[in-house]
């Protein structure tokens, strides 16, 4: 798909577009996000060290008239850089929600990082999970989205009367 053809699908005069991106594979994200005064968040809490302000993952908010969009469009998609979302919710709500989920914790207890924002583990995870995993991953979002795994399309994942339901963009009139 071409990055026009991506944004006609991706945004939505009904909802804003968010990513989160994953700073171990976008190149100095935390910087492109402050000087390109991109509203974002980081999804780690607490004080960082500097390695892990680099590789932590960051919410952003995209605009379609953004260059810091068409970048992420254009560049990320096929390199796994992250997730998109639709969401009617502000920023502040979406990072609150996407926060929590960072963090679970194994059979004994033990808190691990819970990678979502890579596509290639959305799209395992999402098919495992019953209704309330569902409901309790999409929160308020509308959609997620993610590269399929040749980086050729998006894939849209929504909630339809409690189950997953999963859609090639390209195949969206």
């Amino acid at each position: 798909m071409t990055l026009d053809e991506i944004k006609q699908k991706l945004f939505d005069n009904r909802t804003r577009l968010y990513c989160i991106l994953d700073g171990v594979l976008v190149p100095d994200l935390p910087n492109r996000l402050y000087s390109g005064q991109i509203p974002s968040y980081c999804l780690f809490t607490g004080d960082l060290p500097p390695d892990m302000v680099y590789a932590a993952p960051y919410l952003a908010y995209l605009s379609p008239d953004s260059k810091f969009a068409d970048w992420v469009l254009s560049e990320g998609i096929g390199k796994h850089w992250g997730i998109f979302i639709h969401s009617r919710r502000s920023i502040i709500e979406m990072r609150r929600h996407f926060t929590a989920l960072t963090q679970v914790y194994d059979e004994r207890g033990n808190p691990i990082r819970f990678r979502y924002y890579d596509p290639r583990v959305l799209k395992k995870f999402l098919p495992t999970c019953n209704g309330g995993e569902l409901k309790l991953l999409f929160g308020e979002t509308d959609a997620l989205f993610a590269e399929s795994d040749d980086g050729a399309t998006v894939i849209r994942y929504r909630i339809a009367d409690g189950k997953l339901e999963t859609r090639l963009l390209n195949e969206e009139r």
